[in-house]
């Protein structure tokens, strides 16, 4: 379980013990799925949950969560999706609240691996996040260029000198919030504009059906 786990709802501690007892070889923190969540619900682009849901677990589109009860399927399905809702919700009243890891021997905020959560985000749509990391125009790509530097900075790549570093890691805290708020700006201020359909999956009637059930298409949701 991630440091400092106690301080939250017991929905999340146990969506957080059943990540850990995901049987995968690195299985994601529940500050990193937070993280991932948050930055596919704030992108630049729509994405259907059939999409984004297995990289959670490491699989591909269409292979089920390795759980080795199936009904634990649908269940951790359920948990993931009513977050990432929540965090829809938090973020159309421009108050997201990201979940952060803390350190109990110190209680310093471990904000980082957040930022690794997004950045997974940001890998199924590359050329969409560059393309508003890249627009000067609106605040919302210098929003997400400053949420890049973060991120450089958590990955320890950053060419700022340390002073710089150090003033950025300890408004982190207070600065993610409002950053994720003013990216997700871009997608809201596009509402009333058609926006682009998540990339569409063509799923065959024999095919393991993209709820996670284990079970053909056409036996289960087709």
């Amino acid at each position: 379980m991630g440091c400092g786990m106690n301080r939250f709802p017991s929905r999340f501690r146990r969506l957080d013990g059943i990540l850990a007892d995901l049987a995968v070889d690195d299985p994601l923190l529940l500050t990193e799925l937070d993280g991932y969540l948050t930055g596919i619900a704030a992108g630049p682009q729509a994405i259907a949950p059939d999409e984004w849901l297995p990289p959670i677990w490491g699989g591909a589109y269409g292979e089920p969560a390795p759980f080795e009860e199936p009904s634990d399927v649908p269940l951790f399905t359920d948990m993931v999706i009513a977050r990432y809702e929540e965090i829809l919700r938090d973020l159309r009243r421009g108050k997201p609240q990201p979940i952060f890891d803390i350190d109990e021997r110190n209680g310093e905020v471990l904000w980082e691996e957040w930022t690794g959560g997004v950045a997974m985000a940001m890998a199924l749509r590359p050329a969409e996040w560059d393309a508003l990391a890249e627009a000067q125009e609106i605040d919302a790509g210098a929003a997400l260029r400053d949420m890049l530097t973060l991120m450089a900075v958590a990955r320890d790549e950053s060419g700022l000198d340390a002073g710089e570093i150090n003033a950025l890691c300890d408004a982190a805290v207070r600065t993610i919030p409002e950053l994720i708020a003013r990216i997700h700006a871009f997608k809201a201020a596009q509402a009333g504009a058609p926006m682009q359909p998540p990339r569409p999956i063509k799923i065959g009637r024999n095919d393991p059906c993209p709820c996670g059930s284990g079970k053909k298409h056409k036996r289960c949701c087709g």
